[in-house]
């Protein structure tokens, strides 16, 4: 509901003035609604368990039954109510008892004179009273004052009660936003209101030139006029592209902040319900909103987060069909057209699958802008970690350029979770400040898993794994061009991982030649070479490696060309599946080959792999020796560092490497 007087400082509701009518305050009730269901809950349990008690203790007989026990004299007196007809063995006074009535209509305990007690269904037989008037019984009537309330309580207004009850859980398990059945099309937006937004475009770091574009939109909402005055046109809508984690919702609020608007946000997924029709409708509402938003005041910002909940493309609907997020996504188009950005409006929307999207959406006059947000490079992760570590107590030895070395490929989410980690090892090792290794430790943490020191490991596979992981390292170090070996260790991480061997990028990269890609392989091999020089057999500690040099590999030929026959060939195409919905949400590759190429795909994918398996294993068996001493330290140590490893290789694997 659109409010002027959010974020203005004043209440946001005003009735009179403080003179005039005041409501009555919600919180002051706000506990009554649970009250009234607990007093129901309560009252429900006593009935039946008074009922099943009575049960119990006087049940029921047939009126045959009865009418023998009364002429065999065994019945002395009987009760009539409009329940029970309600027979006692003993005689006690025949004044009838007026008796007040509990739930259910049933009558109050008799006192101890009563022993034995039988009931009966009541039924209109006139010679009731001629058999008990002739065996000499005493029966009377009883007053149950009020029984008729309780009855109409716990005929009508309890189940009625316990109906509206039940219907208003289920109504907001359906997704019904406040409760009310008439509010199905209401939007989900957290509205912002202007001021309110504190991110600014200094707390974001890594993405200059995302920023660069975005500073325009800001200016425009800031100064429309002398945008207009030349004829210039804003872009109604602004498309933000990146993987997850880089930081495209932040930006969307940096804008807001900046230009000090209001800010819509909402996320794809909330449009879409189960009915048909919802979802359009709340787009509907969420656009109506935002215009009375943005006439009343000097601008708005519409934020869709995860746009391709309801944007994915059309034509992947082999059925046709007019289901739900279709009609969500053709309200959208019509809306963004139906609107001026003169007007101060101005959609912006996030995605990590462009791919998918709908052509209609990204079409000039709609999404007309993309703005990529990709992974920062070496100065923006630094400028991140500062930005994220500007509240942390660090050590003067920290240096955030060495972190940011070592963090090659992080996003901003990663690289906050790392800062945030270090602080957490900092107060388990009960240190005042973050030192340099408790970010080490954190990078390994996000990178390994967490470690696994009371796995018991038998001393073999113990050997098996230091070797392997001491193969590994070697080759890295033979190999030109490879990634530097920062720690080897043998101590168990993450999900099954008994030993790891961690290398970090001193640089960004963004090309590969063939030869670098066979040298990734060589070291992915390293592992099981060593474990067969070694030990004269294999073990499955080398299947994640086999599985990862195998894709390089098959990359290599069907991707990238690098293949003798298929030089310079692409052999698939990306495409998005043919399926629909039904189909892998990841783009996949389409095979346009014949079984016969497929056939020499697969043998040169074992071809490479065998050969480079064999260079690898002739380049260990030349330095058994040392790598027999690596071993040996590693079993030792449990943890190589990268000074101690370099110390034990540079007279050796340096020299050959360099040659």
């Amino acid at each position: 509901m659109n409010n002027d007087n959010q974020g203005k400082g004043g209440p946001p509701f005003n009735f009179g003035g403080p003179n005039g009518p005041k409501l009555p305050d919600p919180k002051k009730w706000s506990g009554w609604k649970f009250s009234l269901v607990y007093i129901l809950i309560l009252i429900v349990g006593m009935s039946l368990f008074n009922y099943v008690f009575m049960s119990k203790v006087n049940p029921v007989i047939d009126y045959s039954e009865f009418k023998q026990r009364i002429a065999a004299g065994e019945i002395k007196r009987v009760e009539l109510d409009e329940a029970y007809f309600i027979g006692y063995v003993d005689k006690v006074p025949t004044k009838p008892q007026i008796k007040a009535p509990i739930l259910f209509g049933l009558s109050a305990p008799e006192p101890a004179a009563a022993t034995t007690v039988y009931r009966t269904v009541p039924i209109n037989d006139s010679a009731l009273v001629a058999l008990m008037d002739e065996h000499g019984v005493d029966y009377y009537a009883v007053s149950r004052e009020g029984s008729a309330i309780l009855n109409f309580i716990f005929t009508w207004v309890l189940p009625i009660a316990f109906f509206i009850f039940i219907w208003r859980i289920l109504m907001r398990r359906m997704g019904n936003f406040g409760g009310n059945v008439l509010s199905f099309g209401q939007n989900r937006s957290a509205i912002v209101a202007e001021g309110d937004v504190k991110t600014r475009f200094s707390d974001v770091a890594g993405a200059d030139e995302a920023k660069d574009e975005l500073i325009e939109v800001v200016d425009f909402l800031k100064t429309p006029k002398k945008y207009t005055d030349i004829g210039g046109r804003i872009p109604k809508g602004v498309l933000l592209v990146g993987p997850p984690g880089t930081g495209k919702t932040l930006l969307a609020r940096a804008v807001a902040g900046e230009a000090g608007v209001a800010f819509f946000r909402m996320s794809g997924a909330d449009f879409v319900e189960m009915f048909v029709g919802v979802g359009a409708a709340r787009v509907r509402d969420l656009f109506k909103q935002a215009r009375a938003k943005a006439s009343g005041s000097k601008g708005c910002i519409v934020f869709i987060d995860e746009l391709d909940a309801i944007g994915k493309s059309r034509l992947n609907n082999i059925g046709g069909g007019n289901d739900e997020r279709e009609q969500t996504l053709n309200q959208l188009l019509v809306e963004m057209d139906g609107f001026d950005a003169t007007g101060g409006l101005i959609v912006l929307a996030a995605t990590n699958r462009p791919d998918v999207l709908d052509p209609a959406l990204l079409r000039p006059g709609r999404f007309d802008r993309q703005v990529l947000v990709d992974k920062p490079d070496l100065k923006g992760r630094e400028e991140i970690l500062k930005i994220h570590s500007k509240d942390v107590k660090l050590s003067p030895a920290v240096d955030l350029a060495a972190v940011a070395r070592s963090t090659s490929g992080f996003v901003g989410a990663d690289l906050a979770n790392i800062v945030n980690e270090a602080a957490l090892l900092a107060v388990r090792g009960g240190r005042m400040t973050v030192e340099q290794q408790d970010f080490s430790e954190a990078i390994e943490k996000t990178v390994a898993g967490l470690q696994k020191k009371n796995r018991v490991i038998k001393p073999e596979e113990r050997r098996i794994v230091a070797f392997h992981e001491t193969g590994h390292a070697l080759v890295a170090a033979l190999t030109p061009n490879s990634d530097p070996v920062q720690k080897i260790s043998i101590i168990p991480r993450g999900f099954g991982a008994l030993g790891y061997t961690l290398q970090m990028p001193i640089e960004d990269r963004y090309l590969m030649t063939e030869d670098e890609l066979k040298g990734k392989i060589d070291v992915l091999l390293g592992g099981r070479a060593a474990e067969e020089i070694v030990f004269g057999k294999i073990s499955t500690g080398a299947a994640n490696d086999l599985a990862k040099a195998t894709d390089i590999a098959r990359k290599m030929i069907v991707d990238y060309g690098m293949s003798e026959r298929f030089r310079h060939v692409a052999l698939t195409r990306r495409g998005l599946g043919m399926l629909g919905d039904s189909a892998p949400q990841e783009p996949m590759f389409q095979r346009e080959y014949s079984d016969a190429t497929q056939q020499y795909i697969d043998e040169t994918i074992a071809g490479i792999v065998e050969a480079q398996y064999g260079k690898v294993k002739s380049t260990l068996l030349a330095r058994q020796s040392l790598l027999n001493q690596v071993a040996g330290i590693l079993l030792d140590k449990e943890t190589i560092d990268e000074k101690e490893f370099k110390s034990l290789v540079a007279g050796d694997v340096y020299s050959g490497a360099a040659a």
